[in-house]
């Protein structure tokens, strides 16, 4: 079937009610309250087991457990084949996301019309042949169970909806790396099981006001890399936002400002790997954010996430071959290259200019604080040419490991390794290699917390090379394998979202070992004597820095920790390079 009949076949399709079996008639809560309500979890999960029980090609399976004591839903369509073999299939797999954050419910509701009036045309299951579906009905149990009114205070409808806090009052939307929820194993253990190569999570935005019901934000190009990064950026991207213009729907980037108006440009949002897109990116999977407008009415914001849904559809099926190719060599072309980039930030010298559809906003005097409060006036529209910054630039960066070795006591981290389908040896006796260790140099820490952690940032480490003894037991794993993405974000302390930053190696931090002046004084002379260099690299310190010069503990302790009794656990990262 060519590229025009697949196209025309879903535009006309996706939203007719000229079903092929007309006799079973299946309407969502929202299409009953005519859109101004969604369903609560119970009824989200009721649609979709009587949708698999009339239509086979529908399957609705149970992953794992979440915070809430449920368990984790997907929905599949098309599968086609066993299931034991999707993660191989030669279909396009796209994983939907819903209800991350359970307020924000469209793409929940989005999921149920889509599924049910493709399933329902016989043309479109054929159109869609090479595509198979995965969707997650609502990911964010607990969260939807904690129902309310309230709680989200600047969006317009639906009347009820879910907590953005999961049953542990977590922002899954910042879990995926330090996965301290059961909602996180689950999504791992799916998310593996199916490889998908494209995925999508459903959001409604806050922030500015503007004309547009839909944004989107699709993984930030230079940090997806290589031949995937060109194609999400050229291909995919341009594909997407023309055929929803086809179908009559404007539609910018994620409008990423906060407390100023977007015409003064704005930049894209970087999706590190704590964000459910950024995880999937380690994988070499295409992400995209489909984000509605808060401030639009519940209905129109289903409709055009549904089409957007759809829009993204028809670029799996179409491309099918293209995206099978360009995921298959990624792997490869990461490593070729011998370093890895680590860290990005934003280009600020490079724009690129669009044409965006605002409200003109100023600052008027509060009526309700002694400040001013930002004021777009909708009876004001524009559309003004606006620079847009979605490049980012390298900022750091490591050399590529063959492989990396852990300590096999950190059980935390290598059972996070192992959800993450990582592959790795363990010593199988005492075995002493040449590798490079890394101590931790410096550090800032937030002041406050941050979904359970007090997160780490600005790492720098020092290398050096030494011979060490590894015990039976300590892991080995290498670079070379399809999680290797994920194992140097999660294993180079430095990296935004590693397992460091994420407190996991904190026990490092404190030394456990210490010294009494007074019984070490003798032992610390007698060391200098016969180290006359660190002597005089002490006697320096002393001459060029007043604080240290009047504190004896200090100087004793600087040699302390350059003599052999320093413990050398302290501060060295247990995670080790072979290059």
């Amino acid at each position: 079937m060519n590229k025009f009949i697949i196209t025309s076949i879903i535009l006309s399709l996706l939203y007719s009610c000229n079903h092929t079996k007309k006799d079973l008639h299946i309407e969502t809560v929202f299409e009953q309250t005519n859109g101004k309500e969604t369903s609560t979890y119970f009824e989200t999960i009721s649609y979709y087991k009587k949708l698999a029980t009339h239509y086979p090609e529908i399957q609705l399976q149970e992953f794992g457990q979440t915070d809430s004591g449920y368990p984790l839903h997907v929905v599949l369509f098309n599968t086609g084949t066993s299931n034991k073999q999707l993660k191989n299939s030669k279909k396009t797999t796209v994983l939907i996301n819903n209800g991350i954050h359970p307020g924000e419910p469209d793409g929940i509701d989005a999921c149920k019309i889509l599924l049910r009036n493709i399933v329902q045309n016989d043309s479109l299951k054929n159109a869609l042949n090479n595509v198979v579906i995965a969707v997650i009905p609502t990911y964010n149990i607990g969260g939807a169970l904690n129902r309310n009114s309230t709680t989200r205070a600047n969006q317009n409808g639906p009347e009820s909806y879910g907590f953005r806090g999961n049953a542990q009052n977590y922002d899954l939307n910042r879990d995926f790396i330090k996965s301290d929820s059961k909602n996180a194993r689950a999504f791992a253990q799916i998310f593996h099981h199916l490889n998908p190569d494209i995925f999508i999570d459903t959001h409604v935005s806050n922030g500015a006001d503007y004309q547009y019901t839909l944004t989107h934000l699709f993984t930030q190009y230079n940090k997806l890399g290589n031949e995937l990064g060109e194609f999400i950026d050229l291909e995919m991207r341009p594909y997407i936002t023309m055929d929803l213009e086809e179908q009559g729907i404007i539609s910018t980037p994620y409008v990423n400002v906060w407390g100023t108006t977007p015409e003064k440009g704005f930049s894209q949002f970087m999706d590190y790997p704590r964000y459910s897109t950024g995880y999937t990116t380690l994988f070499n999977t295409l992400g995209v954010m489909i984000e509605t407008h808060m401030l639009k009415e519940y209905k129109p914001r289903v409709a055009q996430t549904i089409a957007m849904l759809q829009s993204i559809l028809k670029f799996s099926s179409e491309m099918n071959v293209e995206i099978k190719s360009v995921r298959q060599n990624a792997l490869q072309n990461i490593l070729a290259k011998n370093t890895y980039p680590i860290d990005y930030k934003v280009d600020k010298n490079d724009y690129c200019p669009i044409n965006f559809k605002g409200y003109e906003g100023h600052f008027i005097p509060s009526k309700v604080t002694t400040g001013k409060r930002l004021f777009y006036d909708r009876t004001k529209p524009f559309t003004k040419l606006t620079e847009y910054y979605r490049h980012y630039k390298i900022s750091d960066s490591i050399k590529i490991p063959q492989a990396y070795i852990l300590k096999n006591g950190w059980w935390k981290v290598k059972e996070l390794l192992a959800i993450n389908n990582v592959a790795f040896t363990q010593f199988e006796k005492d075995t002493v290699l040449t590798v490079t260790a890394q101590h931790i140099h410096s550090f800032d820490t937030k002041k406050q917390p941050y979904e359970g952690h007090y997160m780490h940032y600005n790492t720098k480490t020092i290398h050096s090379e030494h011979r060490i003894k590894f015990s039976k037991g300590d892991l080995y794993i290498q670079t070379n394998q399809h999680a290797a993405r994920y194992i140097m974000e999660v294993l180079e302390p430095q990296a935004p979202d590693s397992f460091f930053n994420w407190n996991f190696f904190d026990a490092i931090l404190q030394q456990k070992e210490h010294f009494s002046p007074y019984v070490f004084e003798d032992y610390a002379l007698e060391f200098i004597e016969q180290n006359p260099q660190i002597k005089k690299e002490l006697e320096n310190k002393i001459a060029a820095d007043p604080v240290f010069a009047k504190s004896s503990y200090d100087q004793l302790d600087f040699i302390y920790k350059r003599s052999p009794l320093y413990e050398k656990s302290h501060l060295l990262i247990p995670v080790f390079k072979v290059f």
